[in-house]
């Protein structure tokens, strides 16, 4: 597993959000009024609160006791997702599943991501998941909602966790030299498909070349 070396300046400050209606959804959204779909920078993501997707309250919740270590991307091997539509009844079904049939406290997932670049806050930054077995007390687990043996996942989705992550960073909720796997990496499975797994190289890279970006500006 690569580690990446992601230093991020003190300096640097995270732009301020506000909440605005869409449809009957919740979104946050940078200050410049940008919307899913719209090219952003990397301090904005667009993020879809619990309450905006019915989500029920959780049995329980523990807090982690310190920023991840490791970020475990996954796939929920279900339907391909891109609209609102279709990513919030299949958000209450894997909540319900993972609830009622698995045994879980809450959905397993810190944050789900659908193919139109929708991040959807699962049980969110900083509280303990159920996502990997053996790694969920220093992880933060990102789930992709379609199965990536079969297809590939869209540009908005991949932009998404990279602007996903940074934000994690910047926040204190990941550390800066965190390692970036595929749930394969942890566990005997073929999470998180194909597809996607092959493009997480690529991903580390880019994670580090944008915040050294970052860094090189101030």
């Amino acid at each position: 597993m690569r580690k990446l070396n992601i230093f991020v300046p003190p300096s640097q400050s995270f732009r301020a959000i506000k909440r605005v209606s869409l449809q009957s959804c919740t979104f946050a959204v940078d200050m410049d009024g940008h919307t899913p779909g719209e090219p952003v920078d990397m301090n904005a993501v667009a993020v879809v609160c619990r309450r905006a997707w019915n989500a029920v309250e959780p049995r329980d919740r523990t807090e982690m006791k310190s920023p991840a270590q490791t970020v475990i991307i996954h796939h929920t091997a279900l339907r391909f997702c891109a609209h609102p539509r279709e990513s919030v009844p299949q958000l209450a079904h894997i909540q319900h599943m993972h609830i009622q049939e698995r045994g879980f406290d809450d959905i397993g997932y810190n944050f789900l991501i659908s193919g139109d670049g929708m991040v959807y806050e699962g049980r969110g930054w900083g509280i303990v998941g159920a996502h990997a077995k053996e790694h969920n007390f220093n992880s933060v687990g990102i789930a992709f909602m379609g199965n990536f043996n079969y297809e590939m996942p869209s540009s908005a989705s991949l932009s998404a966790l990279l602007r996903l992550l940074h934000i994690g960073v910047l926040h204190g909720h990941v550390q800066p030299n965190f390692v970036l796997v595929g749930h394969r990496d942890v566990a005997k499975t073929e999470c998180p498909g194909e597809h996607l797994y092959a493009l997480l190289p690529k991903l580390r890279d880019q994670l580090q070349n944008e915040l050294f970006s970052v860094h090189s500006l101030h």
